[in-house]
């Protein structure tokens, strides 16, 4: 263990990648890796919202709703590039509801203080409909208008990545934490595997556990270590301790997207209670609109959730219940799944009324373990995650230590390390727009898209489905290849550009174009090449409604 890290981070999703950020600048060693790829799970199938939460405002979690909004203020000011305001329209069917709603968003708006993105707006019925032009008007009444802010939750979870390299830390994704190394009882290092050698591939992309010829593992000093593996949380703390008990209850949320015709216009909707108590959203997103979501229990967790049945159908029927387009699975370009990391209380067990407020504990190893909480508040988790470690690690600049040497009278003092990411700019500083355009000066061929014709794509059903518009270049490959870590055929099209998760047809008709640029890039052989189109293809049809 020839490299000694302050801090090791276990989970390259949202709260990881904020944890490397967070540790990396404030001047610790940091090593971050992910099993997979950087936000792969979780933190790429979102709702794509950076929101306060309106729905915790009923279970009165006042506490949770100011600190998301809060957090949701410094996320739009810190990565604009990726974020943005998304007015939403709530239709409201009797006046009481109308006053109730109105009430609550204007209380929203108040928590939110000078970080607020827009003031909340009664409406009037055709004021509504106006907005809405997709909603049902039976039985309307009128409706409200508040803002949110919305983002790109995998292109986000790479520029934090791109941050923390930035200020130092070594990342590593497609490295998965094998073992854990002890000094009487303490962690003192990490065992680590290549997930992408020989055969490991079929693990990263369907959660099996089949290894072939992996080689030894690589191992790692460290003087803390973080777990932030989100769902996977139980499995690293039993990795930890055998008899350790699990803290995760995991819940799946599916979401369907379909093509705008069906939801015209730049306003999204939110039903405030469906028939299982959550919130439904239908929201523009990337020229498409994504629907959802459900909150069901599931027992087990994988890379790859699957859609139930009856999650698909109680979208589509709450969609047609609201709207005047009928949809059914043919309508639907691509649904996808992720599964929310939810902390087990006592005296329920229904996930939509668990707490969405993140919780710390601290191992008898001094492993600190952040899971819980939500996308919107992942740089509040990091910097309570890591405050955490550089206290039980006795870090250089902890406030532990600055205190200690400002009692004695040694000349080597110790700067506290405070956090700076509640203004620290997010992203690569326009490292990979500088690449594709020399690229593009080089070979200005790389500019033409591999995919922009409008075809018809003959479904098991008989149906004839068409593939819109798809602009990817071929010099985005090539930097996604060079600068954003790509390692696979479905790295770029599920989380580097999101086709994947847009239209998931389209997506494969275009993933030997990409596969065959990335030959080059990373150096496949034609099987290589050939088994990464066919593996993506095997990926790509769960994200189709047969």
């Amino acid at each position: 263990m020839n490299t000694t890290y302050d801090i090791v981070i276990i989970g390259g999703g949202a709260t990881g990648c904020g944890a490397a950020v967070d540790a990396a600048s404030r001047g610790y060693k940091t090593l971050l890796v992910e099993q997979y790829d950087f936000g792969k799970g979780t933190s790429s199938r979102s709702t794509k919202l950076v929101h306060g939460g309106v729905r915790y405002l009923a279970q009165g979690n006042i506490k949770l709703v100011r600190e998301a909004l809060a957090e949701r203020g410094r996320l739009l000011k810190n990565a604009p590039h990726v974020t943005g305001t998304q007015p939403f329209v709530v239709p409201v069917f009797s006046l009481w509801e109308k006053f109730y709603y109105s009430v609550g968003l204007k209380v929203y708006d108040i928590l939110s203080g000078k970080l607020s993105l827009g003031k909340t707006q009664l409406l009037s019925r055709k004021k509504t409909i106006e907005l809405l032009p997709a909603l049902n008007p039976a039985k309307l009444v009128g409706g409200i208008l508040y803002y949110d802010g919305q983002f790109n939750d995998a292109e986000l979870c790479i520029d934090l990545v791109h941050t923390a390299e930035r200020y130092g830390a070594t990342v590593m994704n497609y490295t998965k934490a094998v073992g854990l190394i002890k000094e009487k009882g303490i962690i003192v290092g990490v065992e680590l595997a290549d997930t992408l050698q020989a055969g490991a591939r079929d693990q990263a992309t369907s959660g099996s556990e089949h290894r072939t010829s992996v080689p030894a593992p690589q191992k790692v000093s460290c003087k803390t270590v973080i777990n932030a593996t989100g769902v996977f949380t139980d499995a690293v703390l039993q990795m930890d301790d055998p008899n350790a008990d699990t803290l995760v209850y995991p819940s799946q949320g599916i979401h369907l997207v379909i093509d705008a015709k069906h939801f015209k216009g730049t306003n999204a909707l939110m039903i405030p209670k469906t028939d299982d108590g959550r919130v439904l959203f239908a929201v523009p997103w990337q020229g498409k609109v994504v629907v959802g979501t459900t909150d069901t229990h599931v027992d087990h967790i994988e890379a790859e959730p699957l859609p139930l049945a009856e999650e698909i159908i109680f979208l589509l029927d709450h969609f047609n219940r609201y709207c005047n387009a009928q949809l059914t699975k043919a309508d639907v370009l691509s649904v996808f799944v992720g599964l929310r990391p939810l902390v087990k209380a006592a005296g329920t067990n229904v996930s939509s009324m668990l707490s969405r407020d993140h919780t710390l504990v601290v191992s008898p190893s001094k492993m600190v373990t952040i899971t819980g909480g939500k996308w919107t508040t992942y740089r509040k988790m990091a910097e309570d995650a890591v405050n955490n470690a550089v206290f039980i690690g006795r870090l250089e600049g902890g406030k532990s230590a600055a205190k200690l040497n400002k009692k004695s009278k040694s000349s080597d003092k110790s700067v506290e390390r405070k956090c700076i990411t509640k203004d620290l700019p997010i992203g690569d500083l326009g490292d990979s727009q500088k690449l594709a355009e020399q690229l593009l000066k080089e070979a200005p061929s790389l500019g033409a898209h591999l995919f922009q014709e409008v075809k018809k794509i003959s479904s098991s059903d008989g149906a004839d489905h068409s593939v819109g518009a798809y602009a990817i270049r071929a010099v985005d490959v090539v930097v996604a290849a060079r600068c954003k870590y790509v390692k696979t055929v479905e790295d770029f099209l599920a989380r580097r550009n999101r086709l994947l998760f847009l239209d998931a047809r389209a997506a494969i008709e275009i993933a030997p174009a990409v596969a065959a640029i990335l030959q080059k890039e990373l150096h496949w052989s034609n099987e290589q090449r050939e088994e990464q189109v066919q593996s993506f293809i095997q990926l790509a049809q769960q994200y189709i409604i047969q």
